[in-house]
């Protein structure tokens, strides 16, 4: 109960913050702490306490506090029952401070004393809290401290401040099997979209205001990635007050100095690392909130084993050390401590999914480069996926900008083999002089390559045994004097870390373990007799290097968790003279032939050929070799196909090796795979395992058939898919494939994009999608000839998805009750973009747009369409072009125009509305307060509607745009137009294109321009404005300050008519279009009048 009402209290804080806040709070200065201490040592011990009261008083406390006080008389029978009445405990325990503190100083000393003379847990926290906190975060912050240097030198580009980690639903598959730089070759570095982002300073809080905070916190990251960067940076920002000020204690411990321990108790484990915490039962228990961090669970040796650990609840009874572990992550011990465990992806699966409350991930990232250093990652994409972590990026930059600056001729290294000779290398010279003759590796001092030797020893057999961490006694084990560690090469491979319970060395990175174990191997299996895998001399006979080399890919192909790919790649990359030059100095090479690159590159070709019918991890990285081995004739081939498209009928095993090995580190394949015409049945069983990885993934034109579409479900079912997009266009999928991908839809969480056109799915195909799309809430855009029942089934699905922004079909729809089906679809409806033109139509996130043009809707199908419009409150933009749409069509939408304000644009070009339904329209348009635009032309309207729209512009306050082009509405027409803009200040544009206006319609329309000053654009081509029409025009434009276009264009103004709006512009600043063309002006006069433009309006632009 007390711990329900610890998480109570978190939840109702007014401090819980929202997901989209800052992660940080910046820390009050100096001056202010200052200033805020000398306040509080003012207040009385009360008023110092009344934090510590609120937050550790249980009811059973505060019953002893009242009954007390009425002994000693300070509380009266009323003031007791009015603290009891105050509400929640924290009321009441506010409204008991409130009542003592004003009364005399002997009633608050009595409060003190009661307190202070008890010895119950919660009477020590509130005397003792701040004070135990307050040295905690001093001594912790003092002790982490120390690392910021380190971490800034290893990380320097990282600023945890402004990074987020993902909230992840537990670990994928490639993240429990495959390598750490497997995993970021395949997914290039790239952070999942639908993932959500949670900022450090959030890593304890509750996701909502109903749930709890999590008691096992799990982050995950590949080797480098930063974890412990991100644990001391969260310790340092806690120790300064900066995040997570509920938490009192927090109690960091890292798995490499556990390994040390064996046997002890919980409370023993807390005392022996943090001596000056004095009393354990108040950091431990549950009205204090601690929380307890293990980092690095990867560098534990011993295996968790939570089936058959024994169960302890017992803090004081000593356990071994993997015993103790699982049962504080269990909650048998420690079970209100907040436990936080960070490791790397493959190890952290040993922790059973139902014990881990929240699970996160730090995401790579992207460091800026100098552009010479750029230009050259550029070049060679594999170093450039290895930047996305920071620690590799920090190898890579040094030891470019190294080479760079160093003054020699020598070319940048191309791989990774070459990059870690010369950071070995790099390593090795610091403290050498620059700007003189570089130091010849042969002359290097004798104990480096000793060094070098033993380390590499070390690094091999401690790969073999998935040992990452090193005590001394391991160091003295494999010859190395720890008096070397501490030189420039030695300090540069191995870190040292010091804790108050034991020290222990770690290489740089994982992958510097792997290149030294692979220069161990190399060096030693020229004249090993027996194999190295194991280090007793009792082994089965191997002589000569390339029975070894075969030895060690036979079992990193057997490595279930490819723990030893890198190493592979690294004991390739050393067959080439290029890596083993910086080497030469540190390693005793010996002398080679020059043959075993070749007999390699034979080697690793016969096994991309062999292997099983799907391409695996374990077979990709075979091509990773090749490229270590700079063997690279296959791989250009296979990138030169996929860039031109011309992969069809070349796959074979071998190819697909390649092509997945692409997927990884093509620039081609980093935005877009396109495979189109490329791919079959077989070939996409080869490859499924690595298309899982594709972002957008193009498979047009591969005439797949329902088989490939099962293979395709399988894929997007995944739970490790990254695809967002996929287009299966013109295949021949029918409605079992669809049926096949809609099964994938209903759990797929990443495809944003499925495009099925020119596919026979039909209606019922159409139906299964419809059935995944009420369940899928991430697809925004479906594209596919879906025929009327199946829109109809789409429709029906609309009504209950609430994310689809892009469906794209034919113009099929010619009945009205698919119309209709439509339209009821969108009642709830606010972010649907449906396109049924030929054309597809751009996405937009906040416009429902609907273009039924040229789809015989007629007046039926308006009937249903006008129904579902009169509910409809998302809908903005609805084109009705030629559609049939007669008087009772358009008295329809009248009745809809009354009701429905959010409607915008409203397009009803070329039907059959006539005057009648005009006039229908224009009685709604008197009310309607939504409508902006109205499109009207070829509805063969005259002069009586267009009376009916003049009239209701005198009322109307929001239609800036009304069409009435090629209607023959006549002078009588224009004239009640020009009526209405005397009064009207909304309209901004009119078209009266074709209209058969004459002169005296031009001279009623000059009039109101002089009255009008809102009007922009006016629109008169095509009829016969005449001489003294243009006359009446430029007189109204030299009094007119609005308009800024107006189109004479073929209106028989002759020469004099078209001088008279020429020379009108002299006092016009604001008309910048003017068209006079097809007017009879003829050369001569086209040039007064440009001439005189020129003069009068030279910002003015004229078509003549």
């Amino acid at each position: 109960m007390e711990r329900k009402a610890h998480y109570d209290s978190i939840l109702d804080r007014s401090k819980r913050i929202m997901w989209q806040d800052d992660c940080y709070v910046d820390l009050q200065s100096t001056s202010c702490s200052l200033s805020s201490q000398a306040e509080t040592e003012d207040l009385g011990w009360i008023q110092r306490h009344q934090d510590q009261l609120q937050r550790f008083t249980t009811t059973s406390f505060l019953e002893g506090m009242l009954t007390h006080l009425r002994k000693v008389d300070v509380l009266s029978s009323a003031e007791e029952t009015k603290i009891k009445e105050a509400g929640q405990l924290q009321d009441q325990v506010n409204m008991l401070t409130t009542i003592v503190t004003s009364k005399d100083t002997q009633s608050s000393d009595a409060l003190q004393g009661f307190i202070e003379s008890s010895d119950s847990q919660v009477a020590q926290l509130i005397i003792n809290h701040d004070s135990m906190v307050k040295e905690h975060k001093e001594i912790i912050l003092r002790q982490y401290e120390q690392y910021r240097d380190r971490d800034s030198v290893s990380c320097p580009k990282l600023n945890i401040s402004s990074r987020t980690l993902l909230l992840v639903d537990g670990l994928s598959d490639l993240q429990q099997k495959e390598h750490d730089l497997m995993q970021v070759g395949a997914t290039r570095g790239g952070k999942r979209n639908h993932l959500r982002q949670l900022g450090l300073a959030k890593l304890l809080e509750p996701l909502t205001r109903v749930s709890l905070p999590p008691r096992v916190s799990l982050t995950v990251g590949v080797a480098g990635i930063g974890k412990t960067t991100w644990v001391r940076h969260f310790i340092r920002q806690w120790s300064q007050g900066a995040l997570c000020t509920d938490v009192s204690f927090v109690l960091p411990f890292t798995f490499s100095e556990l390994n040390s321990l064996e046997k002890l108790s919980a409370e023993k484990l807390v005392k022996m690392a943090f001596p000056h915490l004095t009393d354990l039962s108040l950091i431990l228990s549950s009205p204090c909130r601690t929380l307890l961090i293990l980092d690095g669970l990867d560098e534990f040796r011993c295996t968790l084993n939570f089936s058959e650990a024994a169960p302890c609840n017992d803090p004081k009874k000593e356990v071994p050390i993997d015993d103790l572990i699982t049962n504080i992550i269990r909650g048998n011990l420690l079970p209100d401590v907040a436990v936080w465990v960070t490791s790397r992806p493959g190890v952290a699966s040993l922790i059973p999914g139902g014990l881990v409350d929240r699970v996160t991930e730090i995401p790579g990232f992207k460091r800026d480069f100098a552009s010479k250093i750029w230009a050259h990652l550029e070049s060679n994409k594999i170093l450039m996926v290895m930047c996305y972590i920071p620690c590799i990026c920090w190898i890579v930059a040094d030891t470019l900008m190294y080479i760079m600056q160093s003054g020699t001729q020598e070319s940048l290294p191309r791989t990774c083999t070459e990059l870690y000779g010369h950071f070995c290398s790099m390593k090795a010279e610091v403290g050498e002089p620059r700007g003189r003759e570089p130091v010849k590796m042969e002359q290097l001092h004798g104990s480096n390559r000793k060094l070098l030797g033993n380390l590499g020893r070390l690094a091999f057999y401690g790969l073999l045994k998935h040992k990452y961490t090193f005590s001394e006694q391991d160091l003295r084990a494999y010859g190395i004097d720890l008096l070397l560690t501490q030189s420039s090469l030695g300090a540069g491979i191995l870190i040292r870390e010091e804790s108050a319970i034991y020290t222990t060395y770690r290489f740089t990175h994982l992958t510097l373990q792997e290149f030294l174990a692979a220069t161990f191997y190399h060096v030693s299996s020229k004249r090993a007799i027996f194999d190295l895998f194991s280090e007793s001399t009792m082994s089965w006979p191997k002589i000569g290097f390339q029975n070894h080399f075969r030895s060690a890919f036979q079992h990193a192909q057997q490595a279930e968790d490819g723990h030893l790919d890198v190493f592979a790649r690294f004991l390739t990359g050393l067959l080439c003279p290029a890596a083993l030059k910086p080497l030469a100095g540190l390693l005793a090479l010996g002398k080679d032939d020059g043959n075993q690159k070749a007999w390699a590159a034979g080697f690793l070709q016969g096994l991309l050929v062999s292997g099983g019918a799907v391409v695996s991890l374990r077979a990709v990285n075979v091509a990773y070799c090749l490229q270590e081995l700079q063997h690279t004739e296959l791989l250009r081939s296979v990138e030169e196909d996929l860039r031109l498209g011309s992969l069809a009928g070349k796959l074979s095993r071998a190819h697909c090796v390649v092509l997945g090995y692409l997927l990884h580190v093509s620039p081609e394949c980093s935005e877009q795979t396109n495979l189109t015409g490329s791919l079959n049945y077989t070939t996409v069983k080869c490859l499924l395992p690595q298309l899982l990885y594709c972002s957008h993934l193009r498979l047009e034109n591969n005439q797949f058939k329902d088989d490939v579409m099962e293979l395709l479900g399988s894929l997007l079912s995944a739970k490790d898919c990254h695809i967002q997009r996929i287009s299966l266009a013109d295949n021949a999928v029918s409605n079992k494939g669809a049926k096949a991908l809609s099964r994938a839809l209903l759990v797929n969480r990443t495809l944003t994009s499925l495009n099925l056109r020119n596919n026979n799915i039909g209606s019922k195909g159409a139906k299964f999608l419809a059935e995944a799309l009420k369940m899928n809430q991430v697809l925004v855009s479906v594209n596919n000839q879906l025929g009327d029942k199946g829109t109809i089934a789409l429709a029906e699905a609309l009504a209950l998805n609430h994310t689809l922004l892009s469906l794209q079909s034919v113009p099929s729809v010619q009945q009205c009750l698919v119309a209709s089906a439509l339209l009821i679809a969108l009642h709830s409806k606010v972010c649907l973009w449906v396109c049924l033109s030929v054309h597809s139509l751009q996405l937009h996130l906040t416009f429902l747009f609907r273009r039924l043009q040229s789809n015989s809707i007629s007046n039926r199908g308006m009937t249903a369409l006008t129904k579902a419009l009169r509910l409809n409150r998302g809908l903005v933009s609805l084109n009705l072009r030629e559609n049939s749409i007669g008087v009772e069509g358009a008295k329809n939408m009248a009745h809809a125009l009354y009701e429905n304000s959010s409607l915008q644009d409203l397009d009803l070009t070329a039907n059959l509305l006539h005057d009648e339904g005009v006039q229908a329209i224009a009685g709604a348009i008197k009310f309607n307060q939504g409508l902006t635009s109205l499109h009207l032309q070829w509805n063969f309207i005259k002069s009586s509607a267009t009376k009916a729209l003049a009239h209701a512009l005198l009322s109307n306050s929001t239609m800036q745009l009304l069409d009435l082009q090629e209607n023959a509405i006549g002078n009588d027409g224009v004239i009640f137009l020009a009526e209405a803009l005397k009064t009207n200040t909304a309209l901004h544009t009119l078209c009266l294109q074709g209209v058969s206006a004459g002169t005296s319609g031009a001279i009623a329309m000059a009039e109101a321009l002089v009255t009008n000053q809102t009007l922009q654009t006016l629109d008169l081509r095509g009829n016969t404005v005449g001489m003294e029409g243009a006359k009446a025009l430029a007189n109204a434009l030299k009094n007119n300050r609005s308009l800024k276009s107006l189109n004479l264009q073929e209106n028989s103004l002759g020469m004099d008519g078209a001088i008279f709006i020429a020379t009108a512009l002299k006092g016009n600043h604001q008309l910048t279009y003017i068209n006079l063309q097809g007017n009879g002006i003829g050369e001569s006069g086209a040039k007064v009048i440009s001439d005189a433009i020129r003069a009068n309006a030279p910002g003015c632009v004229v078509d003549i």
